[in-house]
C-alpha cells in the first residue's frame, strides 16, 4: 500500500519560520557547549561551574546525552529538512543546488584553509589523530574527501555534518518527482536506505565498507523528521502516513544506537524526539524574543560560529586560563570566536551569497526567484 497522493500545490506552499533563528541560537550553544564540556572533562579531566549545572539540569533531569552530545546538531539538521524541503519543492534542480551548496562553500573553504594553516604552524593538531597533513589530504578536505580516507584524516572534525547535508540535498533532487507526487514517500524510503546502510556497514568486511556512511545514516533521521514536520504543516500527508514516517525514523535511530554508531551515549532517540518538540514548538513562533538582537546575530552568523569555534577553543582557553581562570577562559575563547565569525560573516558569507544567489536564479529556466524558506536554512 502506497502512501496517497498529495494536493500539495507546485509551488510549495510557503510557510513562515519566525522561529528559525532561535532555534539555530539555541543550537549553536548547544554545540558551543557541547565541545567546552568534551574539552574540559574527556581531555582535562577537569570541571567547571557550569557543567555542572547543566549536569544536574540537563542530564541527570531532562535525560539527555552526556555533554548534550548531538542535541545542537540535531537541531541544525532537523532545521534543514524542515526548512528545504519546500525549497527542493519549488525551484528546479539545477538551481537548487548550486544555491545550496554554492552558500555552503566559501566560508567553509576558508575555514578549512585556516585549519590546515593552524596545523601547519604547529597551532593546532588534527581532529583524526594524525601528526599532520599532507598536500594530498589537504585538497581533499576541500571536498570534504578526507572523512573517507581510511584512517579519516580530519582536519577540521565539525565539518562532518555538512556531508549529511549535501547527502540530503542530492537525495532531495534525485527524489524531486515522488516528493511532488506522495510526499511521505520520501522519508519512509530514506528511511529505509539509511537501515540498508547501517546493515551494510555492520556486515560488509573493510576494504568494502564506508564507515563515514554509517554516521551519515545515522544522522539523517533527524532530517527527516524535520522534513516530517514541514509535510505536516503543509498539509500534504495524513496524520497516519505522517505517523509511520516518524515511525520509520525511529526504528533507524534505534538500529543505529544498537549497533553503536553514535559516538557518545545512547539516549539519541530521546534526544531527536526532545528536539522534534522544540521544533514543533518555537519554529513558526514570531514573538519578541525571536526578534532580540542577539538572537538574530548569533542566528545568522551561526554557520560561521560552527565553522570556527573548534578552531580557537583549545588554543585560547589554555592561553588565558592562567590568568583569568576558567570562566574567564571560557569568555575569552566566547568573544574570540564572535570576532572571528563575524569577520567570515561579513567578508565571505554575505557577498558569496549574493553572487550565488544570483547564479542560481539564472540556473535551471524560468522559476521563482531565490529567496525562499531555504535562505535561513544553510547552518549545520
Amino acid at each position: 500500500m502506497m502512501p496517497e497522493p498529495t494536493a500539495l500545490p507546485a509551488p510549495a506552499r510557503r510557510i513562515e519560520f519566525g522561529g528559525a533563528n532561535l532555534l539555530r541560537a539555541l543550537a549553536v550553544l548547544a554545540v558551543l557547549y557541547s565541545h567546552i564540556s568534551f574539552y574540559l572533562i574527556d581531555d582535562l579531566g577537569t570541571g567547571w561551574w557550569l557543567i555542572d549545572s547543566v549536569y544536574t539540569v540537563c542530564v541527570e533531569g531532562l535525560r539527555l546525552n552526556q555533554h548534550l552530545s548531538f542535541l545542537g546538531v540535531a537541531v541544525f539538521m532537523m532545521l534543514t529538512g524542515l526548512l528545504l524541503t519546500a525549497s527542493a519543492l519549488r525551484n528546479p534542480p539545477g538551481r537548487f543546488l548550486v544555491n545550496r551548496i554554492g552558500r555552503l562553500l566559501p566560508a567553509l573553504w576558508v575555514a578549512i584553509a585556516v585549519a590546515i594553516l593552524l596545523v601547519k604552524l604547529g597551532v593546532n593538531g588534527m581532529f583524526s589523530g594524525q601528526d599532520g597533513i599532507t598536500t594530498g589530504q589537504s585538497l581533499l578536505s576541500f571536498v570534504l574527501g578526507g572523512f573517507f580516507l581510511r584512517p579519516e584524516v580530519a582536519v577540521l572534525g565539525v565539518t562532518w555534518t555538512l556531508v549529511v547535508q549535501i547527502v540530503f540535498y542530492v537525495y532531495s533532487v534525485v527524489t524531486r518527482p515522488l516528493l511532488r507526487a506522495a510526499p511521505i514517500a520520501v522519508p519512509i524510503l530514506g528511511a529505509l536506505l539509511c537501515s540498508l546502510v547501517l546493515l551494510y556497514n555492520l556486515y560488509v568486511p573493510q576494504p568494502y565498507s564506508v564507515p563515514m556512511l554509517t554516521k551519515v545514516a545515522a544522522t539523517l533521521p533527524a532530517v527527516f523528521v524535520g522534513q516530517i514536520v514541514y509535510l505536516a504543516w503543509s498539509g500534504a500527508a495524513s496524520w497516519r502516513w505522517l505517523a509511520v514516517a516518524a515511525l520509520a525514523q525511529a526504528e533507524v535511530v534505534a538500529l543505529a544506537t544498537d549497533i553503536r554508531a553514535y559516538w557518545a551515549g545512547d539516549r539519541y532517540l530521546w534526544t531527536i524526539t526532545f528536539v522534534a518538540i522544540a521544533v514543533l514548538l518555537l519554529a513558526r513562533y514570531d514573538g519578541p524574543i525571536a526578534r532580540w538582537t542577539a538572537v538574530r546575530w548569533v542566528g545568522t552568523r551561526s554557520y560561521a560560529i560552527y565553522l570556527l569555534h573548534t578552531l580557537i577553543l583549545y588554543r585560547a582557553y589554555d592561553w588565558s586560563v592562567g590568568l583569568f581562570g576558567k570562566t574567564g577562559a571560557v569568555v575569552v575563547f566566547l568573544v574570540v570566536t564572535g570576532v572571528a565569525s563575524e569577520l567570515l560573516y561579513r567578508a565571505v558569507e554575505v557577498p558569496a551569497g549574493r553572487w550565488v544567489g544570483a547564479l542560481a536564479s539564472r540556473v535551471g529556466g524560468p522559476g521563482p526567484g531565490a529567496r525562499d524558506e531555504s535562505e535561513v536554512a544553510r547552518r549545520a
